[in-house]
């Protein structure tokens, strides 16, 4: 995408049943200093001189997010360190009594890892034995073809309406869409890879997998105090999502129920609580990125680097002011820049619930990184949340020569299930 011409437009070219919850426990801090005191000779002097002692992290392996609920976990749930995303089709032959069956083992494997339980059937591969849940959260949707594959055609709701295409698409078919899919965070990479291989064992013969993508981001406690979120642009991302304190958060990112006085919509009626998650790859040009002084990297964006306060002043919270003009007498916040087009108030007020992930799936032969962001957003309804925003920003957003649209999916995510339920069983058992 270029500029629009605005002469304030930045210039886009310049196993055993052990509970998983048995953590060290009693190694803490003395057994973190032994293992220092231990490592070699050079370490032993700096370790045993140290006014404090290290730090146990028993705090980020104990903390726990619920399975059952209203709405599912992983989308209010903060940002967790590690994640990872999969999709699957399902096998041919396989109908809705198998996806059905495959939901129930599913929902049966989340509530027992994310209680910081081994997998259950078909035995525990051990990998997370010594971690705690770790905030470990697993949510399901499903994608638009697997109502074609289950013969619920009739219950498909529109907001799985094939997305338009946007001049910034590269999308790979192989890497995009699917009958399911399944989102995966923790605070411990170890617990998210050990409840990504117990999904994927699970599947059984009923569905494959189409793709999988793995995600980073900071982990809980390495700033000084919480912080929105960086991605691999060294940007804040996150900054002015909608917060559940919002009077109108639950309307913008959650499917209202139908009214008791109205007959249920069927096509929705199982998906109240629930919501729509978009998926985009968006690879990072970095090294064209890394090429541009910070002030044109912060016209670019609109905000500042360092703290993520708007251009037009005040501190990352503050309200961009649209309309401020620089002593040049052009907008602090060029007409182009990413925060100004992508702002709720540019767009009629849509807004999404933003939780991404960072990737990096190594480098080319010519040295550039296969890097970016694992784009995930959610909202009531894709075709007034992500869809206008994202119209706005192909016209004329001047990140857009430095970003890339690789892959790219839509899937509903239905409410959280009660106790005793599954996932997704007001679908498939109406």
């Amino acid at each position: 995408m270029g500029t629009t011409g605005d002469p304030a437009d930045v210039d886009a070219r310049a196993t055993d049943g052990v509970s998983r919850r048995k953590v060290l426990g009693g190694a803490g801090a003395a057994g973190a200093a032994g293992l220092l005191l231990g490592a070699a000779g050079g370490a032993t002097g700096y370790a045993t001189t140290r006014p404090e002692a290290p730090a146990a992290l028993a705090s980020i392996g104990s903390t726990e997010a619920m399975f059952h609920g209203k709405h599912q976990p992983g989308i209010t749930t903060p940002l967790q360190a590690s994640g990872h995303l999969v999709a699957f089709d399902l096998t041919p032959g396989a109908g809705r009594t198998e996806a059905a069956a495959l939901m129930r083992r599913w929902s049966a494997l989340a509530g027992e890892l994310m209680a910081g339980r081994p997998a259950g059937s078909g035995g525990d591969t051990g990998i997370a034995q010594d971690a705690g849940p770790s905030s470990l959260t697993l949510t399901f949707g499903f994608g638009r073809t697997f109502f074609d594959r289950t013969g619920l055609v009739e219950r498909r709701p529109a907001g799985l309406d094939p997305l338009p295409a946007f001049s910034s698409d590269h999308l790979d078919s192989g890497r995009s869409n699917g009958d399911l899919w399944v989102q995966i965070g923790a605070d411990d990479a170890l617990v998210a890879f050990h409840a990504l291989r117990a999904v994927q064992r699970a599947a059984g013969s009923a569905a494959r997998v189409r793709w999988q993508m793995s995600g980073f981001n900071r982990t809980p406690g390495a700033t000084a105090r919480p912080m929105t979120a960086r991605n691999l642009m060294g940007q804040m991302d996150g900054t002015n999502n909608p917060k559940p304190a919002d009077s109108d958060f639950d309307a913008r990112i959650f499917v209202p129920a139908p009214p008791a006085s109205a007959a249920a919509d069927p096509a929705q009626d199982w998906l109240a609580g629930g919501s729509y998650a978009v998926v985009r790859r968006i690879r990072m040009l970095l090294d064209d990125w890394e090429k541009l002084p910070v002030a044109h990297q912060e016209r670019v964006i609109g905000r500042r680097k360092n703290d993520g306060a708007p251009l037009s002043g005040g501190d990352e919270t503050t309200a961009m002011d649209l309309d401020k003009l620089g002593t040049d007498g052009k907008p602090m916040i060029p007409s182009n820049a990413h925060a100004r087009i992508s702002s709720p108030g540019k767009n009629g007020g849509a807004a999404m619930l933003r939780r991404p992930f960072s990737y990096h799936d190594g480098i080319d032969p010519d040295g550039t990184p296969d890097a970016g962001l694992l784009f995930v957003c959610w909202q009531a309804d894709p075709f007034r949340g992500f869809v206008p925003v994202q119209r706005k920003l192909d016209r004329g957003d001047a990140l857009s020569p430095f970003i890339r649209h690789e892959a790219s999916g839509v899937f509903a995510v239905p409410g959280g299930a009660a106790e005793g339920e599954y996932v997704g069983q007001r679908l498939l058992e109406p």
